[in-house]
C-alpha cells in the first residue's frame, strides 16, 4: 500500500496584520464627537446658568451636530462597506 501526501490546490492564507489603522481612527472619530457634544451640553448648562452666551451656546451645539453627522456618516459607510464585503462570493 502506498499513501501519497495531499497537495492543495489553493494557496496557503497568510496572517492578517492587526486592523490598527483604521479601527483607531474610527475610534478616535467617536471620542472627538463625544468630546464635542460634551462641550455643547456645557455651553448651554453656561447659557441656563447665566454664565455664557446665546451666540457661543448655538455655535457649540451647531460644531456638535456637525460632528454627530460625520460620525454617522462613517459608521454609516463602515457599515455598508462590511456589507459589501459579506455578501460577496467568495
Amino acid at each position: 500500500m502506498r499513501v501519497d501526501l495531499l497537495v492543495p490546490d489553493v494557496a496557503v492564507p497568510r496572517p492578517v496584520p492587526a486592523a490598527g489603522g483604521d479601527a483607531g481612527a474610527f475610534g478616535r472619530l467617536l471620542d472627538a464627537a463625544g468630546s464635542v457634544l460634551d462641550g455643547a451640553e456645557r455651553a448651554e448648562s453656561a447659557f441656563v446658568a447665566h454664565r455664557g452666551g446665546l451666540q457661543e451656546m448655538v455655535v457649540e451645539r451647531a460644531r456638535a451636530d456637525i460632528a454627530l453627522q460625520v460620525a454617522a456618516t462613517a459608521a454609516q459607510r463602515a457599515a455598508q462597506g462590511l456589507s459589501t464585503l459579506l455578501g460577496m462570493q467568495i
